[in-house]
C-alpha cells in the first residue's frame, strides 16, 4: 500500500486540533474531507501525530551522561523535573531550563534535555503540570491541563526552576531557557518578569504583549516555521518592541518549515535541515551567553 499523500491543509488541521481550536471529532470530520474517505482519515491521522517511540536521539542509559527525576520547590508546591548532565565535565556549566510543549514532559523532551546536556550544559526539563498531578499519558488530557493553568503561576515556577539551578552544585548560576511551542510561549512570557534569566530561546512560541518587552533582560533568540501562519503573525510586533526596548536578539524564519519543524517524532511536520541550523543556532548561544 502507497504511503498516504499528507498536504499542508492536513498539517493546519492538526495544528488547530493541537492548538484545541478543533476537537477530536472535528478534526477528523476536517481530515475525512481533505483525505477524500475515513479510511484515509485513519490511515494518515498517526503520521500527524507524534511517536513517542521514536522519542530517542540520546538513550536514557548514554554512559556520557548523568540523569535522574527530582523535586524541588515550586512557587506554591513541589515542582518536578528531570535533570540531565555530562559526565565528565570539568568546571562548573552554564544551565538550561528545558520547556514542554502542551504534551507536557513526555519522553521527547527528556530526550531533548539530554542533547542539551551533550553539548556541555546542566540541563532541567521541568513538569509544568505538575500543580496539576503531574503529565499523564494521554496527550489530549495534558493538552486540556495545560489550557487550564494559570499563567502567572506558571511563570513563578519557571523562576522556581531558574532557582533551583543557580543553587546548582556543578552548575556556574548563569540560567537560560530554551521553550518549544507552548514552552516558546513560556520562555517569551518569562523573559518579561525575570530579571535574572540570561538567555531565553522561543521555538514557534506565542510573542509576549509589546508592552511586556522592555522588561526583558535576557538576550533571546526566536526560531519559526516559514509556513507556521498563526504564530508568525505576531512576529513583526515583537520585533518592532524589542528593536524600540534596544534589546539583545535574533531571530530566525526558516522557509518551508512548519509548526513544530524540530519535533522528529513527527513525521509529517519535522524538518531535519531547519531543526539542525536551529539547534546549531541555539547551542552557539548558549554558550556564549551562559559560559
Amino acid at each position: 500500500m502507497d504511503k498516504p499523500q499528507i498536504t499542508q491543509a492536513m498539517i493546519d488541521a492538526y495544528d488547530d486540533y493541537t492548538h484545541l481550536t478543533l476537537d477530536r471529532r472535528r478534526f477528523m470530520e476536517r481530515l475525512t474531507v481533505l483525505a477524500g474517505s475515513g479510511a484515509a482519515a485513519a490511515a494518515i491521522a498517526p503520521l500527524l501525530a507524534a511517536n513517542s517511540a521514536s522519542a530517542e536521539m540520546i538513550a536514557s542509559n548514554d554512559d556520557r551522561i548523568v540523569a535522574r527525576d527530582v523535586v524541588y520547590g515550586g512557587s506554591s508546591g513541589e515542582m518536578k523535573g528531570y535533570l540531565v548532565r555530562p559526565k565528565e565535565a570539568t568546571g562548573p556549566l552554564g544551565s538550561v531550563i528545558v520547556i514542554h510543549e502542551n504534551r507536557g514532559l513526555n519522553p521527547h523532551i527528556r530526550d531533548v534535555a539530554r542533547r542539551m546536556a551533550l553539548e556541555g550544559f546542566v540541563a532541567l526539563a521541568p513538569d509544568f503540570l505538575s500543580p496539576s498531578g503531574g503529565t499523564p499519558d494521554n496527550e489530549d488530557q495534558a493538552r486540556e491541563m495545560i489550557g487550564k493553568l494559570d499563567p502567572a503561576v506558571t511563570v513563578a515556577n519557571a523562576e522556581a526552576s531558574l532557582k533551583f539551578l543557580t543553587e546548582l552544585d556543578g552548575a556556574n548560576g548563569k540560567v537560560g531557557a530554551i521553550g518549544f511551542c507552548w514552552g516558546g510561549g513560556l520562555v517569551n512570557r518569562f523573559a518579561t518578569k525575570s530579571p535574572e534569566l540570561k538567555a531565553g530561546v522561543a521555538y514557534y512560541g506565542a510573542q509576549p504583549p509589546a508592552e511586556d518587552v522592555p522588561a526583558i533582560k535576557a538576550a533571546m533568540m526566536m526560531h519559526y516555521g516559514g509556513l507556521d501562519e498563526r504564530i508568525n503573525a505576531g512576529i513583526d510586533a515583537y520585533r518592532k518592541a524589542l528593536e524600540a526596548a534596544g534589546k539583545t536578539f535574533e531571530i530566525h524564519v526558516y522557509d518551508g518549515a512548519n509548526h513544530a519543524f524540530n519535533n522528529d517524532t513527527s513525521a509529517a511536520r519535522y524538518d531535519k535541515a531547519a531543526a539542525d541550523l536551529a539547534w546549531q543556532r541555539t547551542v552557539d548561544f548558549l554558550r556564549t551567553n551562559l559560559a
